[in-house]
């Protein structure tokens, strides 16, 4: 099984996570929303598979290059 891991694009804050493992994704599903200079940015499943793991959680304060979550295919 292959793995995509999608990282966080700019800093800023998570305001909702959508997703747990195990989930079940399609490409463009919402897998967190994160906050950045007042504005709400949904962080979209780049491809269909399984959540494996989730990095982040609510009201953490992410930085580029952080894991939102590891996607299994």
């Amino acid at each position: 099984m292959s793995r995509e891991t999608v990282e966080v694009p700019i800093t800023g804050k998570i305001v909702s996570v959508d997703v747990k493992p195990g989930d079940t994704v399609n490409e463009g599903d919402v897998l967190c929303v994160l906050e950045s200079m007042k504005m709400e940015n949904p962080i979209l499943a780049p491809l269909d598979g399984t959540i494996a793991e989730v990095g982040v959680e609510s009201a953490q304060v992410v930085k580029p290059g952080e894991t939102v979550a590891i996607i299994e295919y």
